[in-house]
């Protein structure tokens, strides 16, 4: 009667252990991952993010992206910015990734500090209170990876 006692208790948990490992997997595998992308500076960053993340999502299209922008990284946001060879518009590339579901955000503090307004921004643009808060709570609070091209 023991052994069998044992040998039910042997099988009652593997199968938890069994139906554990199975729901974790299934947790990781349906897990989406969250990224922000960091753009302080749209002349060096501006191209080269905007194609960074499209090759991402071209990849993981299930991924949710939020670039956040601050400092001269807000005029790639900006209504007619182009490139540095003043070649490629931004605007265009951004709608696109826009209708992907990427979120672009403009730091209010950069407006205030640079006397721009929101109007100057393509309507593309959300905007955020301060772009480094914002950057610091997506990785810690709602633990996005933290990509800067």
């Amino acid at each position: 009667m023991r052994n069998y006692i044992f040998k039910s208790i042997a099988r009652i948990l593997l199968t938890m252990t069994i139906g554990l490992g199975i729901f974790s997997f299934s947790c990781i595998a349906s897990a989406q991952s969250k990224v922000v992308y960091h753009i302080d500076d749209a002349q060096v960053q501006g191209l080269k993010g905007l194609r960074n993340i499209r090759n991402h999502l071209d990849t993981a299209p299930q991924t949710k992206i939020i670039v956040v922008t601050h400092a001269l990284g807000v005029d790639l946001l900006m209504e007619g910015a182009k490139d540095q060879k003043n070649s490629i518009e931004y605007g265009p590339l951004v709608s696109a990734l826009k209708s992907r579901g990427v979120a672009f955000e403009v730091c209010e503090i950069t407006l205030k500090n640079r006397n721009l307004n929101k109007d100057q921004f393509i309507l593309d643009a959300d905007f955020t209170p301060s772009g480094v808060v914002r950057i610091a709570d997506l990785q810690y609070v709602d633990r996005f990876a933290y990509i800067k091209p």
